[in-house]
């Protein structure tokens, strides 16, 4: 029995070099220098409240989970497998987590609220 390398493979090949590496850092350290900067600066006009807690906090959490996906594909190698393997992790992810940040935001002022 001769195997047959004309099959295509199961996984895709993930990128050779170091190039990649240094796109993702500096996406990342970007990401993160806007993290800092609106945290320092604190512009007034992100400081209105939305489901109970600031735009401000609320652009934070959009940046940590955007942080958090791009890790994962990136270094986890989930971005180089097949699209149904994304799904199955991204999706739960991006209905759960928004929804226990809501929970959070939410229901987290109840405290403020008996005298």
């Amino acid at each position: 029995m001769a195997h047959n390398t004309n099959l295509p493979s199961e996984h895709h090949h993930s990128p050779e070099g170091t190039r990649w590496i240094w796109m993702v850092f500096f996406l990342l350290l970007i990401v993160t220098a806007v993290e800092v900067i609106l945290g320092i600066v604190k512009p007034e006009i992100l400081l209105g409240q939305f489901l109970g807690t600031s735009w401000l906090n609320i652009i934070f959490i959009v940046l940590t989970l955007f942080k958090a996906f791009y890790i994962v594909a990136k270094f986890m190698h989930l971005g180089f497998e097949r699209k149904n393997l994304m799904w199955t992790i991204g999706l739960p992810m991006l209905i759960l987590i928004p929804y226990l940040a809501f929970i959070v935001l939410a229901e987290g002022t109840y405290m403020k609220i008996i005298p």
